[in-house]
């Protein structure tokens, strides 16, 4: 089981004695000019990370994916649900356990599928390594249930508070929020849990509904150890969050909004739209993009939607509403470059100009092959990750530089293949779907499961212009 560190803390709630978690430093001194992160050098990261914003309405959900297949859950949804849909969703991406179960804070809307969740994964799949929680209780019966199902399948929860990490593979885990003691006599949405997840040189900033205290207490303590590639919004995007100073501090590329369209609190409010249009960032909104997926290569991060919306914040609203759970597959919309540029994916439908038909013919000069694809891997597939395999050969004249090439399933699932690899002519790289060192001819997915069908799939290569230049389907 994960640790979150070494010393240790007790959570009591409701007569349940629970062993708790322990502090771990945050890296940087708030009170330097300069923030120590305690890594001078680049990041570097193996594999890739998902992040997926669950659309779950008037609500918030986000599933974490690591490189080597360890999953974080962050809020299970509305009570109204039950939890019905992230289930589904959870489902639909083959999650057969549960690492870290996160809960932001004991709203009925962002624990209402926790009963259910932890209930269905340890009594039907592979368990719940886990459970976080800030440690303030509420009254609601949906507490209670959560609470219940805790103490019925012993399952270990963390009281936790800011300083604590989360072990979760390559990726760092950084727990900002809440801070000791709580702040706004414990009023539960200012001592919200606030996880900065940081792979390689990206980051993601969540921080549940952590409003105008607590994202002042997170400025004044961390400044530009806030700096993150994304951030989701606060609060579902009320005006009581996503303050300018807090912005600024961030300094996001992107911004996802998790609520409903017909939102009954009018989320998200036209201020944080305001403040979002003037510093020109691009926002994504469960209502009207989907299900929202960001997948790191550990330098830049794509962005994947159910549907194309407007990401400009003053035309956010003239998107069309999609429903929860609609089983619209997502396909690329946008890539956050390393270096803060922001390419956006126009589409399959537009006319091609003489520019993408010279492409297509280098492309096709280019001679990139699959000479092989091992689906059936030896014995248990998920046991033997690394013998799922597919070589891909250079078959033309000239060196390919695949640095953020793609590849993916017909389900969607992608790899992103690193920064500065090339394939010369005449040779091949294995491409497998576990995890291991890189080299100049193998390449490893970071998957957790197998990704290739053994009934037959679809091998799909696009370029790192979000061009489609290969596919090749075996049955």
């Amino acid at each position: 089981m994960s640790s979150i560190g070494s010393q240790g803390r007790f959570l009591i709630i409701v007569g349940i004695v629970l062993l708790a978690g322990c502090s771990g430093a945050v890296p940087g001194d708030p009170s330097a000019s300069t923030p120590d992160t305690g890594n001078e050098s680049t990041p570097t990261a193996n594999g890739t990370v998902e992040v997926h914003y669950i659309n779950v309405g008037q609500s918030v959900s986000t599933l974490i994916v690591g490189s080597d297949g360890d999953t974080m859950l962050v809020d299970t949804g509305h009570y109204n649900d039950d939890g019905e849909h992230v289930l589904e969703y959870l489902q639909a991406q083959d999650i057969t356990r549960i690492d870290h179960l996160v809960t932001s804070h004991n709203d009925a809307d962002h624990i209402g599928g926790n009963a259910a969740i932890i209930e269905y994964y340890e009594t039907e799949a592979d368990g719940i390594g886990a459970v976080y929680d800030p440690g303030i209780a509420s009254s609601t019966q949906t507490y209670a249930e959560y609470l219940d199902a805790i103490e019925a399948h012993d399952v270990t929860l963390y009281e936790t508070r800011e300083g604590d990490t989360i072990d979760f593979g390559d990726v760092d885990v950084n727990v900002l929020g809440p801070p000791d003691p709580y702040l706004e006599s414990e009023d539960r949405n200012e001592n919200s849990i606030v996880l900065k997840l940081s792979h390689g040189e990206t980051s993601v900033l969540l921080s549940g509904d952590a409003e105008d205290d607590q994202e002042a207490y997170l400025v004044d303590e961390y400044w530009s150890e806030l700096e993150s590639t994304i951030l989701k919004a606060g609060h579902h995007g009320s005006a009581s969050s996503s303050s300018g100073a807090f912005l600024d501090a961030v300094d996001p590329q992107a911004v996802v909004i998790s609520s409903a369209y017909d939102s009954q609190y009018g989320h998200p409010h036209e201020e944080v739209l305001q403040r979002l249009a003037e510093r020109s960032l691009p926002a994504y909104w469960t209502a009207t993009h989907g299900n929202i997926i960001l997948t790191s290569d550990g330098q830049n991060v794509t962005v994947q939607t159910q549907r194309d919306a407007p990401t400009d914040p003053s035309t956010l609203r003239e998107g069309d509403p999609i429903d929860v759970g609609a089983p619209d597959a997502v396909s690329d919309r946008a890539r956050i470059e390393s270096d803060g540029t922001t390419s956006i994916d126009t589409g399959s439908n537009d006319t091609p100009d003489e520019t993408d038909s010279e492409t297509d013919e280098t492309t096709a000069e280019a001679g990139l092959t699959v000479a092989e694809i091992h689906a059936d891997a030896a014995g248990d597939d998920r046991d033997n990750l690394n013998d799922e395999y597919v070589v891909f050969e250079n078959t033309g004249n000239e060196t390919l530089d695949l640095s953020g090439w793609t590849i993916e399933d017909e389900a969607g699932q992608r790899y992103t293949v690193p920064g500065g690899f090339e394939l010369p002519p005449g040779q091949t790289v294995t491409l497998h779907t576990g995890s291991g060192t890189s080299t100049t001819t193998e390449l490893y997915w970071g998957s957790g499961s197998p990704i290739w069908n053994n009934d037959g799939d679809t091998v799909i290569v696009s370029n790192a212009n979000g061009e489609r230049v290969l596919e090749e389907t075996y049955s």
